[in-house]
């Protein structure tokens, strides 16, 4: 998975977890695209330290997903609902192998929540 979007999955479900001036600053990096300069210059912090906040906050996130590992499954998911909508959309499938397929899937599903 590309950096970025990692990064910003991680926040997305491990974000709340962390302390407002952390999300402030790790948003700022993250999805509003702030240089560190810019950051530390509107923070009062030196750019070091916005640099040494987000990799703490990257280690924080990933950490949270190596226990609960929420972003795992929900990617699971997410590519089983992706078959699902192919199935669906190909002529070629039979009604039996769609049934199939779907009780297979949905039960891949259950397994991941």
């Amino acid at each position: 998975m590309e950096k970025i979007v990692e990064q910003g999955l991680l926040y997305d479900f491990y974000g709340e977890l962390l302390t407002e001036h952390q999300k402030k600053i790790y948003e700022d990096v993250v999805y509003n695209d702030f240089s560190l300069t810019e950051i530390a210059r509107e923070n009062g912090i030196s750019r070091q330290g916005v640099h040494d906040l987000v990799r703490r906050c990257n280690h924080i996130l990933q950490g949270y997903e190596d226990k609960l590992h929420l972003v795992e499954r929900f990617m699971h998911v997410k590519e089983n609902v992706s078959r699902l909508q192919e199935l669906s959309n190909d002529p070629n499938v039979t009604g039996e192998e769609l049934l199939q397929e779907v009780r297979l899937l949905s039960h891949q599903i259950l397994e991941e929540l």
